[in-house]
């Protein structure tokens, strides 16, 4: 009885140990791989399209202050003319919660025309949101933005699915020390999914018709 608890209790550690050595391992993994490719607003090299990942709405259904930061980021990359078009990609899997159409708004409010504005409504999660980027919106590179917390992430996805991206860190004001730890916790097992999705899963996003941004580029490879 004792050795068969001994075996239980080993066996248990081993797989915690393994566990942990995953989670963490695979957010160092993507942090290594993303060195070199995270710019400023300033520092970016030049694109034709960001792409813009959503980041909730408030009660209101206005974009979360996070949010702003991603979509006020953006509107400096167009502005500073290193970059011609916008895709907005967000939840709007119910008729009440419309992420990418509030990123829309206040991107127009801040002065950017409606015409190079891409809405994704089908941008779930970020292996959607990377993986329709390609395959309905024809995007074969990009510059990704969000905040620092989440590029690593969001690199490995987009990258490791026919999508050469750099990133744009969207860090715009001194967030909270709480929040930044809760974002940076929950990175942990979201970047191991990420990796088990495109290493093993291949999940199938919500597809639909292709819409390619910029026709005259899209292959049907």
């Amino acid at each position: 009885m004792k050795n068969t608890l001994l075996k239980t209790l080993i066996m248990f550690k081993v797989i915690l140990f393994l566990l942990f050595t995953a989670l963490v391992g695979s957010r160092i993994y993507t942090e290594l791989l993303s060195k070199g490719k995270i710019y400023t607003i300033q520092d970016s090299p030049t694109e034709r399209v960001a792409i813009v990942f959503g980041a909730g709405l408030t009660r209101s259904g206005l974009p979360t202050p996070v949010l702003r930061d991603r979509v006020r980021t953006a509107a400096e990359l167009y502005f500073s003319g290193r970059v011609e078009k916008l895709l907005m990609s967000g939840d709007n899997r119910t008729i009440n919660y419309n992420e990418p159409a509030a990123m829309r708004d206040f991107a127009i409010s801040l002065g950017v025309p409606e015409q190079d504005i891409v809405l994704d409504f089908a941008g779930r999660r970020t292996y959607d949101t990377c993986y329709r980027a390609r395959d309905i919106f024809g995007i074969q590179n990009a510059a990704l933005v969000t905040q620092q917390f989440h590029l690593p992430r969001a690199l490995f996805l987009c990258n490791h699915m026919g999508v050469n991206a750099f990133g744009v860190a969207a860090d715009q004001r001194e967030y909270r020390k709480s929040s930044l730890i809760m974002w940076q916790i929950r990175e942990i097992p979201a970047t191991l999914t990420a990796i088990w999705d495109v290493w093993i899963r291949h999940p199938l996003p919500v597809l639909g018709k292709q819409e390619p941004i910029f026709p005259e580029t899209t292959t049907t490879e």
